[in-house]
Parts: C-alpha cells; structure tokens; sequence
C-alpha cells in the first residue's frame, strides 16, 4: 500500500436493491475504493463517483454508472482522498470563484448582449430567410384571401403592363388587386403585391397606381418584406406560418411597418424604375399630396391607409417632384386600361366581398 493508504467507516447502497451495507472503504492511494462488508463487497473507481449531498455530518456521493448507487462516508476526509474525491457542486460556486463584482458584470452584459440579438434579430434574419421558405409562407397568406382577389381579361392585362413598367426583372413579381375597401397596398412574402380596391379607387391617374405599385415591388427585390413580419409577428411567423383567419391576416399585412430607411429605398426603387420607363413620378408627388396632405410626419395627423403606414408624406412628395425635374414623360396606361384595373372588383362575378366586422 501506499503511505496515504487508510480505511475509514462508509455505508452504500449498492443500487441493484434497497439494501443498506455496513462496512469500510479501503484506499490504497490508487484511483478506486474498496468497499468491503459481510453482505457486499465491490470496487469503484473515485472517477465513477460524483457528488451527491451533505447532510448529518455525512457526505453522500453518487456513482455515475449506476444511478441509484449512494456512498456515504464521514464528512471530514483524509487530505489525500479529499483531493481525488468529486468536489461540492454548490449553486452560485461560479460566482464565489469570480467575486460578486464581476458576476454581476458578466449578467450584465450576457443581458445586453441577449436584448440587442432579440432586438436586432429581424434585421439580420430577414434577408436570410430561404426564398422557398419565404414563398410558401406567402402562399398561405394568399390562400387566406380566398375569393377576394379579383381577375377580369382586361384588368389581368392591364396590371401586367403596369407591372411591367416598374418591375422589368426577367422573373417578375406577381402582383394583383385585393377586392378590400381600405386604402392600402402590401408586398406579401415570396414576390407577391396586393393593391387593395379602395386604393386602386382613389388613385386618379394610371401613374398614382404606378408610384404605389413601384414601391411595394422596391421592399420585395430590397427583401423588406420578412424583416417587416418578423418585426411584427416575431419568429412565431416562421414557426407557424400564416394566420389561420383572413381578418387577421389582412389586418396584420395592412399594419405591418418597414424602418425609414426601408421606406426611402424603396422610393428609390420605385422612382429609378418609373425613370426607365419614362413614367411620370408627379402621380405620385400628388397621390402623397391628396391622401396625406403636407404632414411631414403622419404622426399626430388624420392620416389613415397606406399613407399613415408610411413617414413623412411631405418630404417624399417633394422627392418624387425633384425626379420630375427637366424630364418628358408618356402615359404608362391608355385610360381604357386605367378603367380596366378600376373596375376589376366590380366586374369580376366571382369575387367575394370581404366584411369587416
């Protein structure tokens, strides 16, 4: 044996029965105890065991490889087996060993650091969402409309010769008219836009619908539009895709809010698109003007529908004046066309009506 060897009093339950044993642990400095009495005798390696409690003066370990396995041996230990046998896992024995001070920083900025993702999340995670996620999403939010969308032959080809003008990708978005009377537009996950039919009514000229279209399209080719629904909605929208009722839906897309800077690039979106196709920005210019006024910021004001979703009318009115500027324009639609798409709702015969309340 080694000098440090030693035999001390121990109990155990062996954890194949309820059965207490009585006995000794033998240690001869090697890396196992001995444990020896009339009804049991076993070997177990001190890197089985692990700490379990301490109570009565006892110290109780547990054995790793058997879990229903106790050890209980006196609670004062003779150094050299003290120093082989598992340490008292306490809570908080972290914060013993750093000092309270820099626990507490530690949290801190673990804290912050866990805010800022949460907060900053949408931003990063948006434009990472896989195209084939973001389109099937966008499927069942369509599917929610049901009925709604309304299709005419000559309404159908006059929005694909208006989309045409501002989305000249070789595989373009898919954009349509949503029988809704709210004066809104929204851009749907997967390449989709909706103008709604209140919307569609209050234009007064081919290039206000132009200007709206131009800029839901800018926050699809930007990917606006699923840092936008995480924003609103959070990882839930991921994880349980769309709503299952089309109020919701509608109400949540209708409401959805892009940053300032995701609203102003896709102006420029817009305006770069509508200068290619040598469209007039001043429909726009005068669409802000009409249904926002002057406000420089819709906060405080009466500003209701896609107007009130967006910031400061004012200023972007002013933008789409100054790309006017020293520029000739023709018409993007004759107003044949022009009354095809306003008319869509009213003629298609199988729409639905949407309701509310």
């Amino acid at each position: 044996m080694h000098d440090e060897a030693f035999q001390l009093a121990a109990q155990w339950y062996d954890g194949q029965n309820a059965v207490r044993h009585e006995g000794e642990a033998v240690w001869d400095g090697g890396d196992s105890l001995r444990l020896a009495a009339p009804t049991s005798r076993m070997e177990v390696p001190l890197s089985d065991l692990a700490w379990g409690e301490e109570r009565g003066g006892q110290k109780v370990y547990k054995r790793t490889s058997e879990p229903d396995f106790r050890l209980i041996l006196p609670a004062e230990l003779p150094a050299g087996l003290a120093a082989r046998m598992p340490a008292k896992a306490t809570y908080g024995a972290w914060v013993d060993n750093l000092g309270l001070g820099k626990a507490t920083a530690i949290f801190a900025a673990v804290s912050v650091a866990a805010v800022a993702l949460f907060m900053t999340a949408p931003d990063w995670l948006g434009p990472r969402v896989p195209v084939s996620w973001e389109r099937k999403l966008g499927d069942a939010m369509i599917g929610d409309f049901g009925g709604r969308l309304c299709s005419t032959p000559a309404g159908d080809a006059a929005m694909a010769k208006l989309l045409d003008s501002v989305d000249p990708a070789k595989e373009q978005v898919r954009a349509g008219v949503a029988n809704i009377g709210m004066v809104n537009a929204v851009a749907v996950p997967g390449g989709r836009v909706l103008l709604f039919d209140g919307l569609v009514q209050q234009a007064e000229t081919p290039e206000e619908l132009a200007g709206v279209l131009g800029h839901e399209v800018g926050h699809v080719r930007e990917r606006h539009v699923m840092t936008a629904l995480l924003r609103q909605f959070g990882l839930s929208i991921l994880l349980s895709g769309a709503n299952s009722g089309v109020g919701d839906t509608i109400f949540g897309l209708a409401s959805m809010g892009y940053s300032r800077d995701a609203e102003r690039e896709a102006d420029e979106y817009s305006r770069a698109r509508m200068a290619e196709s040598d469209i007039s920005p001043l429909g726009a210019a005068e669409f802000f003007e009409r249904l926002g006024g002057d406000e420089e910021d819709s906060e405080g004001s009466n500003i209701t529908g896609w107007i009130a979703s967006h910031p400061g009318p004012g200023e972007r009115a002013r933008a789409y004046r100054a790309a006017a500027k020293g520029k000739s324009f023709k018409p993007v639609l004759t107003d044949k066309e022009f009354q095809a798409i306003k008319s869509m709702c009213r003629e298609d015969p199988d729409v639905e009506e949407f309701e509310f309340f």
